[in-house]
């Protein structure tokens, strides 16, 4: 390099010789666009990355450092495998997740390249799996912005504070707040101007449909190097078509302010995507519908302030290559606040679907707005109205004013063009592409709101209380899909189909992650919090309406004439025990859910208790009746009142286990219990809250009245609320439970107060649930058992099966050889309810309830509960009691029990020696005894008749595995065929030389009406034994329920000492059944 000095002070002037004046300016010329050429270069490199921090998390994320990849070697090990199918590295590496999001811990599961590779064949497996079960996909590609807290990164959407200082861009934000580098409406703002489209064009970039190629199965790119919106979208339409194409593709979604940048002339992002979709419809071809799914507040136009309206999205509508009008509909459905004042009360619950269905295309957004949040907070509405008769261009809602007319849009000062738009009316129909609402109270005043403490777009719907509410969820969703699915309301589009495709309408959001895992397991995933007040569909798709559950047990009941359109909740998990009353079934829900049941003009109406007044009896309205002197209160003395309630259910996901929920006054919890056993799945939060409200229902419910009400009052009734004003001496709210209508109405109530009715502010908190475990071995039981409900094949043994994790189902395989030739046998979808005594067992009389000590056992799964009496009597609670063994079983029923340690019960009320089985019931069975719950678990398995008394090979074990894995489990089995086995008689007697007895049947037996039990059998035959010992001293075949013992046995038999007479039913198939015995003392 040449250094060049400068003259000194002393250096002699004049003027610079030509050749080094050209030379010199020729070097500085250089020197200038070196230095310009570098800082151009390094200004590039620090934009790229710039945009590879902000843009992609993944490839923002710290590399594994040498130390931590030989600590975590999972890194080498995935890519020799996805590389070279070497997976050596895998084998006994833990299993251990590592976070895919922003994070400071940073590091990688796999290298990049490889994490682009695996996640591009499941993106194309999954489109596979979609199209291969019938089903048509629609690629939603999803902008994720992952600024953290620390970013440094200028917010477009505020202005400097008094020190210049612009404050930095939110954590996590919603794409739609994706701007100019000034949005509009702030100073420096280059919206309206050339440099605006600048910044469009560099956001969508220059990617193009040929720098994109198909190389062993990968999608490459050899365009500029930009992580580019083009590159983006184009990159996922060549991965749709090599995964053999989808249904629908949308080409962005939600970018709402990036649509409405205005440039020098126009909207240039929408121009940009229109661009997009010609170059998308050449990449999937014209079988592939095309949109985008706008925003609710984006789809039907700009409108920047004033008079002025753009159809800001029509070029893009009315676009060749558009298919469809794409929306994420999350318009409000309600204006609900707290108490009775507001001016949506009279619809008398958020919940009510005739509400939200009126809001619909109607309400805020259609007939009225707030013009500021002033006006919101006092409720001033506004009306929406169009002195050019217009007004569907102000209205967010209205659907179907926006589809079917021309577009004419409104210039600054309220001009409106001469010419229309590009939108055709009707031309094309509106897909939602999303619609829901979180599982939050009220959460249809602003759908669209959800709780996650990682982004700053986390918060409550307005004036929401923040509780879990999954019937807000289900009756929003109701409401839209019933609204729109009235041809009222959905006009018919030319050709066919209606405006609105429900058939295209997406409720966001069903999880691929497994419910309960997501969100029980959140060392997996720890976005599992979110779920309890989420968007998600998960572990609640699943509930039916409280509603719908009433109509149907009273259906079930022979009621015709019901209303139960008051009632608003959901019903997870019910079980009707069984042939229980239409009101035995109903008073669980009833508790449950908080509501009454009341008889007016001929129908049964269901309403929620809420304590709301029907009326309000000023001083003076009493009327006097003979004998009722005013208002009578009586108080229940205290010590009927109980000082705890305790109440059992199965808890609401997780592992379904069997929760307690207790609510106690803590002054009175020693002086009563009352315990309740509910067969319903609830919450931890709503069996907390109805415990809660049982308990403070009941003390305030002490005092009871009774007063006469004037003819004028005759509307009340059953179930209403009536509030006593100051003056006559009664204040508060009583609920009137009956009413004598005689002239004067005698009213009988109890005192109510409307705050046990409001909401609970409980959370649940994730659920706890356990992680996953690999399928093992099974416990397979067989069960050779009698005719259970005759019904069933008599020669087949039963299978019960149990393992902890429960695999999902169980297969049994049968063969002939134990080493080879096994077929599929039966499927058990569920495990059985199986476990052992943990004490001895003594025998009791059959036939009668067995009153004994409580039975105490451990059970390996499941849960047990009681039953009624009636429930008892029709076979419910049946449990097998044996050795293990297949051929010895004695069948009983229990009433009762009870939960007393983690899988230990107590069960007492016995029912023993059921279906004929009180013949196999020893004096004791001892504890370690195995039991195996006959609810519908176990099955039975599929043999020929022919096969009874053959030995068969059994394989049991895990379905989703094959019969040679360790898993499975080998049983030897000879099946006797118990359902064929007479029964053994009874009431044997010994009158001298005769001995009569009574038959048994095993078929049909229960009914009182017939003269005489069926027979069972081909003929009636019965084989009868003298017995000393094991010696038999005669034997005779009978054909009649009697037999006179020849007087020579009979002396014979006497003469040798005391002796036994046995008798057994006869089977041709089966042979002599189990005997009855009845000892002879000489």
């Amino acid at each position: 390099m040449t250094e060049v000095k400068a003259a000194g002070a002393g250096a002699a002037a004049g003027a610079m010789p030509a050749g080094v004046e050209g030379a010199m300016a020729e070097f500085v010329s250089e020197l200038k666009g070196f230095r310009e050429t570098i800082e151009q270069k390094l200004q590039a490199q620090d934009r790229r990355m710039t945009m590879l921090d902000r843009k992609t998390a993944l490839r923002g994320r710290s590399p594994l450092s040498q130390a931590a990849e030989i600590e975590a070697p999972h890194q080498k090990a995935f890519a020799a495998y996805l590389r070279r199918g070497d997976d050596a590295g895998l084998r006994g590496l833990a299993v251990e997740e590592k976070a895919m999001a922003s994070g400071t811990d940073g590091g990688y599961l796999a290298a990049p390249v490889i994490s682009d590779t695996v996640q591009e064949a499941l993106r194309g497996a999954g489109s596979r799996a979609i199209r291969a079960s019938g089903k048509s996909a629609v690629f939603y590609p999803f902008i994720l912005l992952e600024q953290l807290a620390g970013n440094g990164l200028p917010d477009p959407w505020s202005v400097p504070d008094e020190d210049g200082v612009i404050p930095e861009q939110p954590v996590m934000p919603w794409r739609g707040r994706i701007t100019s580098s000034v949005a509009a409406g702030r100073a420096g703002s280059p919206q309206g101007t050339a440099a605006a489209e600048a910044e469009v064009a560099a956001f969508f970039g220059r990617a193009a449909p040929g720098d994109f190629a198909v190389q062993a199965g990968r999608v490459v790119y050899s365009g500029p190097d930009e992580w580019s919106y083009r590159r983006f979208i184009l990159h996922y339409a060549h991965l749709c078509r090599l995964a053999g194409g989808v249904g629908a593709f949308l080409i962005g979604s939600e970018m709402v302010a990036l649509t409405q940048i205005r440039g020098a002339a126009g909207y240039p992002a929408v121009a940009a995507l229109r661009q997009l979709a010609a170059d998308v419809r050449g990449i999937l071809g014209p079988g592939v519908k095309l949109s985008y799914a706008a925003d609710w507040s984006e789809y039907f136009g700009h409108h920047p302030g004033g008079d002025e309206a753009r159809f800001h999205l029509d070029p893009l509508w009315g676009d060749e290559n558009i298919d469809f009008i794409g929306i994420d509909n999350y318009m409000p459905l309600s204006d609900w606040r707290e108490g009775d004042a507001h001016l949506d009360a009279h619809w008398g619950d958020v919940r009510n679907p005739d509400y939200l269905r009126a809001n619909v295309c109607g309400g805020e957004g259609y007939d009225w707005y707030y013009a500021s949040e002033e006006h919101r907070e006092v409720q001033t509405r506004t009306p929406i109205t169009d002195g050019q008769a217009e007004p569907w261009i102000w209205r967010t809602k209205d659907l179907r004013g926006w589809w079917s007319n021309w577009h004419y849009e409104r210039r600054p000062g309220g001009e409106r063009a001469a010419e229309p738009t590009a939108w055709v009316p009707g031309s094309k129909p509106i897909w939602f592409t999303e619609y829901g609402c979180a599982a939050l109270d009220r959460a249809t005043n602003q759908p669209n709101k959800f709780l996650d403490a990682m982004s700053s777009e986390s918060s409550l719907p307005r004036y929401s209380r923040g509780l879990r509410d999954d019937a807000m969820q289900a009756a929003y969703v109701e409401a839209v899909n019933s609204y729109w699915a009235d041809p009222g309301n959905n006009p018919e589009m030319e050709g066919g189909g209606r405006m609105v495709d429900l058939s295209r309408a997406h409720v966001w959001a069903w999880d691929a992650r497994p419910y309960p895992a997501f969100p029980a397991l959140g060392d997996l995933w720890s976005d599992g919090p979110a779920w309890e007040r989420g968007h998600w569909l998960n572990g609640r798709a699943g509930a039916m309406a409280l509603a719908d559950v009433v109509r149907d047990i009273c259906a079930g009941s022979g009621l015709g004439a019901v209303d139960a359109g008051g009632l608003y909740g959901v019903v997870r998990g019910y079980a009707v025990q069984g042939p229980e009353t239409g009101r035995a079934a109903l008073q669980p829900l009833m508790l449950a859910h908080g509501f009454d049941a009341v008889e007016r003009e001929g129908v049964l109406r269901f309403v929620m208790r809420d304590g709301r007044a029907a009326a309000v009896l000023e001083e003076g309205v009493l009327a006097v009746a003979e004998g009722q002197g005013g208002f009578e209160i009586t108080r229940a003395p205290d010590a009927e009142m109980p000082g705890r309630i305790r109440l059992s259910h199965i808890e609401a996901g997780a592992d379904y286990a069997l929760g307690t929920a207790e609510a106690a006054m803590p002054e009175r919890a020693r002086i009563s219990t009352a315990d309740s056993e509910f067969p319903m799945v609830l919450t931890r939060p709503e069996a907390q809250a109805t415990a809660l409200r049982w308990l403070a229902e009941t003390l305030v419910a002490q005092e009871a009245a009774r007063f006469a009400l004037p003819p004028s009052l005759g509307h009340l009734g059953p179930g209403d609320v009536v509030a006593m004003a100051d003056g006559t001496g009664a204040g508060g709210r009583w609920r009137i439970d009956r009413i004598e209508r005689a002239g004067a109405l005698l009213a009988e109530a109890v005192r109510v107060e409307p705050g046990v009715y409001r909401p609970l502010p409980f959370v649940s908190g994730t659920l706890q649930g356990k992680p996953y475990v690999a399928a093992g071995p099974v416990w397979p039981l067989f069960l050779d058992l009698p005719l259970l409900t005759g019904d069933e094949a008599p020669h087949a043994p039963w299978l019960a099966v149990a393992a902890t994790p429960w695999p999902g189902a169980a297969r049994a395989w049968v063969s002939v050889d134990a080493a080879a030739g096994y077929q599929p046998n039966v499927i058990l979808p569920g495990p059985a309810v199986m476990g052992v005594t943990l004490a001895p067992l003594v025998a009791a009389r059959p036939g009668v309830v067995d009153r004994g000590p409580a039975l105490r056992l451990r059970l390996k799964g499941g849960n047990l509960r009681s039953v009624t009496a009636n429930a008892l009597l029709a076979g419910g609670n049946l449990l097998a009691i044996g050795d293990g063994s297949p051929d010895r079983w004695e069948l009983m029923q229990f009433a009762q029990a009870r939960l007393v340690a983690p899988g230990e019960w107590e069960v007492w009320e016995r029912l023993r020696g059921q279906a004929g089985t009180d013949a196999l019931m020893p004096a004791e069975w001892p504890s370690g005894s195995v039991l195996v719950l006959l609810d519908g678990g176990p099955r039975q398995v599929e043999l020929p008749a022919s096969a009874r008394l053959q030995l068969r090979h059994w394989l049991v074990g895990p379905a989703s595995l094959s019969p040679e894995d360790a898993a499975y489990r080998h049983q030897a089995v000879v099946a006797g065929g118990a359902g064929l086995r007479p029964l053994s008689p009874c009431h044997l007697r010994i009158e001298g030389r005769v001995v009569r007895w009574i038959r048994r049947t095993r078929v049909d037996g229960d009914s009182w009406e017939a003269p005489e039990v069926p027979l069972g059998e081909t003929s009636e035959r019965y084989l009868l034994q003298l017995l000393r010992g094991d010696i038999e001293l005669h034997r005779a075949e009978v054909t009649g329920p009697e037999y006179e013992i020849p007087a020579s046995v009979w002396a014979a038999a006497r003469a040798g000492g005391g002796f036994a007479v046995a008798v057994a039913q006869l089977s041709e198939l089966y042979g002599p059944g189990p005997s009855v015995r009845r000892n002879v003392d000489v």
